[in-house]
């Protein structure tokens, strides 16, 4: 399944659940969630994020191809289960990975980010180019 270590996180890390959780994806990569959040859509739906840091990405000089499977793996692994014991339904996940923390909405040109989004389908992720 899953190798979550989870530990508690001083006030603000993660308001949503008060724990942070690291991990080691399927190509090798920790990661650490950064947050998650649930955002309403135009059409009525509701779409899910979920950051995550991953230093390695900047410090390996990792590229998309070696991590993608891991976006997959962390929808279908962590971010399905997650929704389901919230009782939270959504229409989209988007799963994302920076090299360094990072405000929602903010850019800069030194941290390297990749994003993956998913249509939720019968319990599955599906992916969607984004």
């Amino acid at each position: 399944m899953f190798d979550l270590l989870l530990t508690s996180v001083a006030a603000g890390a993660l308001a949503t659940s008060g724990l942070v959780m690291e991990s080691v994806a399927p190509s090798g990569l920790t990661l650490k969630l950064l947050d998650q959040r649930i955002e309403a859509l135009y059409d009525g739906g509701a779409l899910a994020r979920y950051r995550f840091v991953a230093p390695a990405l900047a410090e390996k000089e990792l590229q998309y191809d070696s991590v993608a499977d891991d976006f997959a793996y962390l929808c279908e692994s962590f971010a399905l289960p997650d929704l389901a014991a919230k009782q939270a339904d959504v229409a989209q996940i988007i799963i994302s990975f920076s090299s360094a923390e990072l405000e929602f909405g903010d850019t800069a040109p030194d941290i390297v980010q990749f994003f993956e989004a998913f249509r939720v389908e019968n319990d599955r992720c599906i992916w969607e180019a984004y």
